[in-house]
């Protein structure tokens, strides 16, 4: 991108200076091959940091030396992050006792549930 930027600074810059108005559509071609190029980059970018926020929920706070072998400081930093973002979040839960919402990820496979009442207005009629 940054040959492509520069060729076309080139062009530019010889186009005014010479009045060269075949280097327009040469020009404007290297802008959409620039503005593509970012648009790839970005959607890359974007799709590498859902994987890295999927990470967290799968290995929980701390990722495996092989899965950290293949990121870069800056995707670490993001995940460490989020993980601390999480953490603040899970403790507001509950009423002030926290919940962590990572735990029990799958729904349980039977429809119903069993659920005990401590009853304790037994004294009260």
């Amino acid at each position: 991108m940054k040959a492509l930027y520069e060729q076309s600074q080139t062009d530019v810059n010889e186009a005014k200076s010479e009045g060269r108005s075949d280097l327009i559509p040469t020009i404007k071609f290297r802008h959409c091959c620039l503005l593509r190029n970012q648009r790839c980059i970005a959607a890359y970018l974007y799709y590498r940091l859902l994987c890295i926020r999927a990470l967290r929920w799968e290995y929980g706070s701390v990722l495996p030396t092989s899965i950290r072998f293949h990121m870069c400081a800056e995707e670490l930093e993001w995940f460490n992050q989020y993980k601390k973002s999480l953490a603040t979040y899970m403790r507001s839960l509950g009423g002030g006792e926290g919940l962590d919402i990572t735990q029990d990820m799958k729904p349980p496979k039977s429809l119903y549930i069993e659920v005990r009442i401590l009853n304790i207005y037994h004294g009260l009629r």
